[in-house]
């Protein structure tokens, strides 16, 4: 299905994207070797339990980055709040306390840019719903770099603000409803494993 074996997936959202991302992660299978990292606007002065949430939605491991940390394969990890998340090109994770972006801190575009630097065309990022135009930039990054720019489908979306902003600056290669963007999840998964 795709040119270039993909390494990494990163995906962003906000409004609504707890409830988007308890319908994708399921649909990665407990074999699936990818690593998965996810930015989620969050309150930057409370604790946050995202991590345990999307934990119990799914068989793959599910923590918060840590600075310096190397990524694992067949790992789901989650931005910490207040920090932005990057990847660097030793595919280790960077935590940054640098000015927000577009108002917030963990930003998509930080996440999603330093991913297209590390991982270039072996990188899959989607966009999912939410009330700004995080990710807009972060997504044309990695079409750039040769990688797969996948959004959800702003028609299906609890917020479509964040799937607009991306379709209207990047020409995305996929443009699916939750239940599409499962099934390819899963397909990315299954040829990750039969490329071994």
């Amino acid at each position: 299905m795709v040119a270039n074996r993909i390494e990494a997936i990163v995906m962003g959202g906000s409004s609504g994207a707890l409830e988007a991302l308890s319908t994708l992660l399921p649909a990665l299978p407990a074999r699936c070797t990818i690593p998965v990292a996810i930015v989620v606007h969050l309150p930057p002065a409370r604790p946050s339990h995202l991590a345990q949430v999307l934990g119990a939605r799914t068989l793959l491991p599910v923590r918060e980055a840590e600075d310096k940390e190397p990524i694992a394969a067949g790992t789901v990890y989650v931005a910490p709040p207040n920090y932005h998340l990057l990847v660097e090109r030793t595919k280790t994770f960077a935590l940054s306390a640098d000015e927000p972006v577009l108002f917030s801190r963990p930003a998509i575009d930080v996440l999603f840019e330093s991913a297209a630097d590390a991982y270039g065309h072996h990188l899959a990022a989607i966009v999912l719903t939410g009330a700004s135009a995080d990710g807009a930039r972060g997504l044309s990054a990695v079409k750039r770099r040769g990688g797969i720019a996948i959004v959800q489908s702003p028609d299906g979306a609890l917020a479509p603000e964040m799937p607009r902003a991306a379709l209207s600056m990047t020409k995305a290669d996929h443009v699916l409803s939750l239940e599409e963007l499962a099934a390819l999840l899963g397909r990315l998964a299954r040829e990750d494993k039969e490329s071994r």
